[in-house]
């Protein structure tokens, strides 16, 4: 039996269709893949829980050059390394419960016939361009060589073994033309210049449609103003064609000619869909790419790969007659533990390397729980990692069910009650479905895991508070512990159907253990007289030791070696690292750090400008035992912001800071620190350890407001 609690119902059903950019068919995948189809997948899923006709599809990037000459290394053909590459990649997305409806190539029958009919269509209409252009040629393989395949010397600061298109040292680009002593990466020969005609887009003549389209809404607002800068330099006609031996599609009526794979590959999620369609014949294809359309198309996609998306690939869509993008979002890099993925650090991880270790949901929660909207990069802080998997998941959300859940199974032979023991709480849990619903379908995860797991504490408040531990005792109180345990079972519940396009594999086993179908709608309802399953552990605790047997699985090189190439003096540099995390609890809680202090002048007090701020963020720092990071928001819509080193985890979790307000110090000079510029003091009073308190102005606080 079942209790409704609202008559809302779901919004209209839509068509869409959902891409993530292709990965490249000579390498595996890595957790900065993952971030992006994780992100799209646990977006995929709620649409589908919300019952909209969604269609989630990508492919393998499958031509190019690197891909022709990493085959002939490993003495196979392309096609066999792309298969093989290819099973490989989708054996990890299942694992990683990433929920493609197909997963397909570029290098197929649908993507060739596409490209070429596409292709067509732009030469007939005037689109197409031909001219001679000179490029480098490698003598000895018989070959024009792409950018990336030229080394040399910088033509600007002189500098060596540079790329063949820009200089890592300097930061300047150039044309491969105009490197010093330029040779081959493939065979080493010197290159010579050598003409040949090739086929140009002419991206300018769609100049006015994109200054509309990407100010339509379509693109993120950093995104347009990103694209807004290449309207200033002028757009290009795009070269799209590429000279034999090449790996990818021949371009018709043109012998020796290749499509250039950015031509055909964002053509793949069309060939990917098509494919899907051939097999599902009730999916009707020209539904969702006809100019016409009423369908929603949605690409999710890395910030490095926006010029692509969001200039070529309408302008070549609206050149050939379908229909553009209704959004195309992107997110940014992943960093592990504040810096670039590094190999010899063991932060360069596979997804093969993470899944032979730990629980793939453990990543989907944490990528949930700090994505945004907006394209910001990712950090994955390791320790914070654990600590956020455990706290929020383990200690939260899986024990409100752990707690309440045996004494309904030994007490009451696992039926819940048909009483509500707090109708408010319920209330409170149910109504924010809308809320959390929203954050989803905005992108903006981490906002809906900040409410999800602010209710997780208040059910376990609750709990906390009416013991039914102790009611237990009493054989009077057992209708009481019924019905506080069968209210704490449905919250449960609730905050799982929440989780479900983060967690499916937890929703599942909580189905099962609740007898009951995990549907969106299902927030609204209660179950009352309703018989569940004994309860089986959920989800186990992240273990650090797995966590780091992943870094170390990780490694190709294990010496300890400094930035600048050197060994580093391991106990010299422990000493100072400690000698700054010491020194940092004193800007927490300077009460505490020395009871003796120089007597000071009003005047020189006066100076001190405190201000009430609000903690926009508050995160673990790596090898740091007391040290906080937080994040500070001097104004009310978060424009200015100052990050704060603080001597607090003692006493708080990251998460419980998130949305106080507190008081700084805002006019400190910034204090450089071994993790980071710290700009700021947070005051605290407290004895220390647990007993520190952060001060928490809540009477009428405002960001900015100063402290008199």
């Amino acid at each position: 039996m079942s209790i409704a609690t609202s008559s809302q119902t779901l919004p209209k059903k839509r068509k869409i269709l959902v891409t993530c950019a292709l990965p490249y068919a000579n390498g595996s995948i890595h957790l900065g893949h993952l971030l992006e189809h994780i992100q799209t997948d646990i977006w995929v899923r709620f649409q589908r829980m919300r019952g909209h006709e969604t269609y989630f599809v990508c492919a393998d990037d499958a031509h190019g050059t690197p891909i022709m000459l990493k085959a002939q290394e490993l003495g196979i053909t392309p096609e066999e390394m792309i298969n093989a590459v290819r099973d490989e990649h989708m054996a990890d997305f299942a694992d990683f419960h990433i929920s493609f409806d197909n997963y397909h190539t570029t290098h197929c029958d649908e993507n060739q016939a596409l490209s070429s009919d596409i292709y067509s269509k732009l030469h007939a209409k005037g689109h197409i361009k031909t001219r001679t252009i000179s490029q480098l040629y490698d003598p000895e393989k018989g070959m024009f060589l792409p950018d990336r395949f030229i080394k040399g010397t910088c033509p600007k600061c002189k500098s060596e073994d540079e790329n063949g298109d820009s200089c890592d040292k300097c930061g300047a680009t150039y044309s491969p033309t105009e490197v010093i002593n330029p040779r081959s990466v493939v065979s080493g020969a010197t290159p010579v210049l050598k003409d040949s005609e090739h086929y140009f887009f002419d991206l300018p003549a769609f100049e006015g449609m994109l200054k509309e389209w990407i100010r339509s809404g379509a693109l993120q607002e950093e995104m347009a103003n990103k694209l807004s800068e290449w309207f200033e330099q002028g757009l290009k006609q795009w070269d799209i064609s590429r000279d034999a031996p090449y790996f990818g599609f021949e371009i018709p009526n043109a012998p020796g000619k290749f499509f250039y794979v950015w031509l055909d590959a964002p053509i793949g999620y069309m060939g990917s869909f098509k494919n899907l369609c051939n097999k599902k014949p009730e999916i009707d294809f020209d539904s969702f790419w006809a100019e016409n359309s009423d369908a929603e198309l949605y690409h999710f996609i890395g910030k490095d790969i926006i010029y692509f998306h969001s200039l070529f690939w309408p302008a070549v869509l609206e050149g050939a007659g379908y229909r553009k993008p209704t959004s195309v979002f992107a997110h940014g890099f992943v960093t592990v533990n504040g810096e670039k993925m590094s190999k010899s650090k063991g932060t360069f991880i596979k997804g093969r390397t993470y899944l032979d270790h730990l629980n793939p949901e453990y990543l989907r929660y944490y990528y949930a729980a700090k994505l945004t909207n907006r394209i910001d990069d990712l950090d994955l802080n390791l320790e914070d990692f654990a600590q956020r998997v455990n706290s929020d998941l383990v200690g939260k959300v899986v024990n409100i069910a752990s707690r309440c859940e045996s004494f309904i199974s030994k007490r009451f032979d696992g039926m819940l009650s048909t009483n509500i023991d707090n109708q408010a709480l319920a209330d409170e849990v149910m109504n924010a479905g809308d809320s959390i619903a929203a954050h989803y379908e905005s992108r903006d995860f981490g906002r809906g895991m900040r409410e999800i797991m602010a209710l997780a504490d208040k059910v376990n408040e609750y709990i906390a508070v009416k013991e039914p531990w102790q009611l237990v005792k009493d054989e009077t109180k057992q209708q009481e512990v019924q019905d506080i345990c069968s209210l704490g079972i449905n919250m449960f519940r609730t905050l799982m159907i929440y989780l479900k396009p983060v967690l499916p594999v937890l929703a599942d086993s909580t189905a099962a253990f609740l007898n009951d179908e995990l549907i969106w709608d299902g927030h609204k309802k209660l179950l009352t007289d309703h018989k569940i399953n004994k309860f089986k552990a959920l989800l186990q605790r992240v273990d650090m030791d797995k966590v780091n047997a992943v870094t170390e699985a990780s490694k190709e090189n294990l010496a300890a070696i400094s930035t600048d190439g050197k060994k580093e003096k391991t106990n010299d540099k422990k000493k100072k690292q400690e000698k700054v995390v010491d020194n940092s609890a004193a800007l927490a809680n300077p009460l505490a750090a020395d009871p003796i202090s120089e007597e000071i002048q009003f005047d020189d007090f006066a100076k001190i400008d405190l201000r009430i701020v609000k903690i926009v963020n508050a995160e673990h720092v790596e090898k740091a035992n007391k040290l906080l990071k937080l994040t500070l928001a001097l104004d009310n819509d978060g424009t200015e912001t100052r990050q704060v080193f603080a001597g607090i985890k003692s006493a708080y979790q990251p998460e419980d800071l998130i949305g106080k307000h507190t008081v700084m110090v805002a006019n400190l000079a910034p204090r450089k620190m071994r993790f980071g510029m710290s700009e700021g003091m947070v005051l605290a009073a407290g004895p220390g350890g647990e007993d520190l308190w952060v001060l928490n102005p809540d009477d009428g606080a405002q960001p900015g407001m100063r402290v008199k």
